[in-house]
């Protein structure tokens, strides 16, 4: 294993909260078909390179994805020899950078073998619900996990809140009886994701909901499309909705926010606990 591997288990989860302060993970999508940046990073040394800007921006986890989970029902699946031939040059760069380094996959053979190369978290959009192995994956590897909730259509007629709740009710469920540590584990309402844009604006709104679980709150609003329901724009032009979507997660409760923009997402953070300190 990696001697940078040294990241991996739960008590990196621990470290990385213990710094008081909502940590930003920067997306690294080596897709050709993501929604916001698919392809720029297709190449494994620019995808090396964007990762390390991520880094010296202030990302304190890199998230690194090789097939597009993109939350509109158009994404091509993958299979898992083209993920692992996408990620092979880019995962072991990316962790020597010295930043841990989350896998976002749903498949449990990509996320043990991220796992081995020195990967320290799995971040599975279907929250251990999809690969009925991926559950054993994470906890024979002691690893944290990412369980983000999903659906596989938009329903607009259901209480978006419950259904989340639900959801993360029956995908603890699986971690106990697989053996994952209670404190291994992040919960993200998966904004985008099988929801109507506003449900996903109410998800961030009614964050304080999920905390009756215990466990830190992941928020990935960057670029999503529920912004453009507010302020008619592409995603590359949706920085301002992105950052006001974050800052009011962490308000609302939220210990990571995964963002595209790492440098204005640190700067906005700052900026926002300063003024708080200040009062």
């Amino acid at each position: 294993m990696n001697t940078v591997a040294s990241h991996v288990g739960q008590p990196i989860l621990r470290r990385l909260l213990a710094a008081g302060r909502p940590l930003v993970m920067g997306v690294l999508n080596v897709t050709p078909d993501s929604f916001s940046d698919g392809g720029r990073f297709i190449d494994p040394a620019l995808a090396v390179a964007h990762g390390r800007r991520m880094a010296q921006e202030g990302a304190d986890i890199l998230d690194i994805g090789a097939e597009s989970t993109r939350p509109y029902g158009d994404a091509v699946p993958v299979p898992q020899e083209q993920e692992l031939e996408r990620l092979g040059p880019v995962v072991t760069a990316v962790i020597e950078l010295g930043v841990p380094v989350s896998i976002d996959t749903i498949k449990a053979d990509v996320a043990a073998w991220a796992l081995r190369s020195g990967a320290a978290i799995v971040n599975d959009v279907w929250g251990l619900q999809r690969d009925p192995a991926m559950a054993r994956v994470v906890a024979e590897h002691n690893a944290p996990v990412v369980i983000m909730h999903n659906r596989d259509a938009a329903d607009p007629a259901i209480d978006i809140v419950a259904d989340i709740t639900a959801f993360f009710d029956r995908s603890l469920d699986i971690a106990a009886r697989a053996g994952i540590a209670r404190d291994a584990i992040v919960l993200d309402p998966g904004i985008g994701f099988g929801k109507t844009p506003q449900q996903s604006m109410m998800a961030i709104a009614r964050l304080d909901a999920f905390r009756r679980f215990g466990l830190p709150l992941l928020v990935g609003a960057s670029r999503k499309r529920f912004i453009n329901t507010v302020v008619p724009s592409s995603p590359d032009q949706r920085l301002g909705g992105s950052i006001a979507a974050h800052l009011t997660a962490v308000r609302n409760g939220a210990a990571i926010v995964r963002v595209h923009d790492v440098a204005e997402t640190v700067q906005a953070l700052r900026v926002t606990a300063a003024i708080g300190s200040a009062g």
